[in-house]
């Protein structure tokens, strides 16, 4: 982070490294910037960091800057950023340097809460069924998983499948009722899904005011990697998958 600190204030900007401590502190980090009259804050990291920012940022005038040094970065894949290669220096500072020279844009959050009324805003996706089974018996990663990348998500997902509970879910979008049994959920809010390593929904905007609800109809987890390599192909009219546009 020096290193991209230096370009900025080379270029003129003035910059405190605050480095996160915890889960959760970015948040804190964030709305502390914004207490401070910050206009910028540079969330050096990977998705979890950037929705941590995302929810201290919303709602307020501070701008957020995604860097990224994560494992996945599925929002800077989403933007074309150039993504450093074990934290190599060139690109790294060559995605700084699109952020200093880029174009600020708003985007739709999204908001959901759980049975006890707490509520957190999502920059890309949120899911129900084997997408949220898979985040909650897997972060937080251990340091061997986190050192394979999205390789390492991959193995540790798939020992875990056969333990998925399936169910019948009811969703409603925009007054409009579904009932089945759902092993995926999803509400999208951009292209790419799994890390960046799928384009799921092609003609998703950041910015248009619309969700893409995805709705994966099965019983067993087996149908989930016959969904997801149909999608690999181009393939989204397979019976079984069910995209309903929605706000």
């Amino acid at each position: 982070m020096t290193l991209v600190a230096d370009l900025w204030q080379a270029r003129g900007w003035q910059v405190d490294i605050q480095p996160t401590q915890a889960a959760g502190h970015a948040t804190t980090l964030a709305k502390t910037a914004v207490s401070n009259g910050s206009q910028v804050v540079i969330a050096a990291g990977g998705d979890g960091t950037l929705s941590e920012v995302a929810n201290g940022l919303a709602h307020t005038a501070c701008i957020m800057a995604p860097l990224p040094v994560g494992t996945a970065n599925s929002f800077a894949r989403e933007l074309k950023l150039p993504l450093p290669l074990f934290r190599g220096k060139h690109q790294l500072l060559k995605a700084a340097d699109l952020l200093l020279n880029g174009r600020i844009q708003q985007m739709d959050l999204g908001y959901s809460t759980d049975a006890t009324g707490n509520g957190r805003y999502w920059l890309l996706w949120a899911g129900a069924g084997v997408d949220g089974y898979l985040v909650e018996h897997i972060e937080p990663r251990p340091k061997w998983s986190k050192k394979l990348g999205r390789l390492g998500y991959m193995l540790q997902g798939i020992a875990l499948t056969a333990r998925f509970p399936t169910a019948s879910a009811k969703v409603e979008i925009d007054g409009r009722l579904y009932e089945d049994h759902y092993l995926l959920t999803l509400i999208s809010n951009c292209r790419l899904y799994a890390g960046g390593g799928l384009t799921i929904s092609p003609q998703a905007k950041l910015d248009d005011g619309l969700f893409e609800v995805w709705l994966f109809q099965g019983k067993h987890i087996g149908k989930m990697f016959q969904y997801g390599a149909l999608m690999k192909a181009g393939r989204r009219d397979f019976p079984g998958m069910t995209m309903v546009n929605g706000r």
